[in-house]
């Protein structure tokens, strides 16, 4: 079986604002029906009412007797059953520690993860409160400071749920935010063994002068960072806090997220580089600079309404705050590489690789050393001593 299936029914999120011809072919009836076997107490599915636009796998709202459920499919290469239980772990502890996530629905065999031929599903009810960004892409603003306040009050919660949850780091997969390269002592070494564990990332950058785009771009950032990594508790955090992957429930000015959802992206950082991250997605308009806009890129009302929401509920101590401006420009690098693994290793589009090296990996510093970029950091850092 092709790894890439495509289908001309349905577009997908792509790398900038345009949708695009999707990887993964949408999940079908007949499909879900037959996942549902694997379930002693769900309804028959009446209907699929929607197909998620996001572009890394296939997922779809379902209409049962019972009520409505959350069916998604990885591609094998991408999340295994093990990946997947990676995930559901934590997930699992956030929910028995008070936080506003999905339910996970086990099989009759008690497993929630399950492999049929070449792909991994997860069956989720559905979660509470409305998808107010449903169709938006990463990267994109919040529609108000209230939801950029009750986004920071609801990571800040959740950062505290994470607390006591011990696993390890997770297993060399695609597609996942770690920080095991820049949190390093020696981010030279970690680097390579990094690209050496990943044989299609490595064969790519042989195409590539990453070596020393790496030494001139990456590492002085990390050379700003490094006094403060031995500062921050590790955690396992969510790592892909956007507005789109969380559901809301509004009253007049007043907005409450109401569920966290995807957590595909989570592993063991820390909460400064999950907060920096949430900066990284809803605050700076990345796809109006890839797109050759300069200066208005900054949601700084956004972003101040994020932190005060956040500090509400986790006060941040001054070596998070500064290391907080020290770690955004570097926040999104480890990502970048796997994304570009991903592009090349498994859906082989060397156009999206390129485009995941030179404005993900290498541009979204380079910003940060720039004029605008340099303003953002300043704003940061005149924070700390308010």
């Amino acid at each position: 079986m092709s790894a890439r299936v495509q289908s001309a029914t349905t577009q997908a999120h792509g790398m900038g604002t345009e949708l695009v011809r999707p990887d993964w072919a949408q999940i079908t009836l007949e499909e879900t029906k037959r996942l549902f076997g694997r379930y002693s107490n769900l309804a028959d599915v009446t209907s699929l009412l929607w197909h998620s636009p996001r572009p890394f796998s296939s997922a779809t709202i379902v209409e049962t007797a019972e009520g409505r459920l959350f069916v998604k499919r990885h591609h094998h290469t991408v999340r295994d059953v093990e990946g997947l239980n990676e995930e559901h772990r934590f997930i699992r502890h956030l929910r028995t520690h008070g936080s506003p996530v999905s339910e996970i629905l086990e099989g009759t065999d008690g497993a929630t993860a399950y492999a049929v031929e070449g792909w991994t599903y997860e069956v989720h009810r559905l979660a509470k409160g409305t998808d107010l960004y449903r169709d938006a892409v990463s990267w994109s603003p919040f529609q108000q400071e209230a939801h950029a306040y009750a986004a920071g009050e609801a990571l800040a919660r959740m950062h505290l749920a994470a607390e006591g949850f011990q696993a390890p780091a997770r297993l060399v997969r695609p597609l996942v935010s770690s920080f095991s390269v820049f949190g390093s002592d020696d981010p030279s070494a970690k680097l390579s063994a990094y690209v050496a564990s990943r044989p299609s990332l490595l064969n790519y950058l042989h195409t590539r002068s990453w070596e020393k785009d790496c030494e001139n771009i990456l590492f002085p950032l990390y050379e700003r960072f490094a006094p403060y990594i031995n500062m921050l508790k590790p955690l396992w955090t969510h790592n892909d806090w956007h507005s789109s992957n969380l559901l809301w429930e509004e009253d007049g000015d007043a907005a409450k997220v109401t569920s966290i959802l995807d957590f595909g992206l989570a592993d063991r950082t820390n909460a400064v580089y999950d907060l920096a991250t949430a900066i990284e997605r809803n605050v700076i308009d990345w796809l109006a600079l890839h797109e050759g806009k300069q200066d208005g890129l900054v949601a700084y009302e956004h972003l101040e309404a994020l932190l005060s929401g956040y500090e509400s509920i986790r006060p941040l101590s001054t070596d998070e705050q500064k290391a907080l401006e020290a770690i955004l420009p570097l926040v999104h690098a480890e990502f970048a590489l796997s994304e570009i693994d991903y592009f090349i290793g498994i859906v082989r589009s060397t156009g999206n690789a390129d485009m995941a090296y030179d404005l993900y990996l290498l541009g979204h510093a380079e910003w940060f050393q720039e004029q605008y970029g340099q303003e953002l950091l300043s704003y940061l850092r005149c924070r700390t001593y308010r």
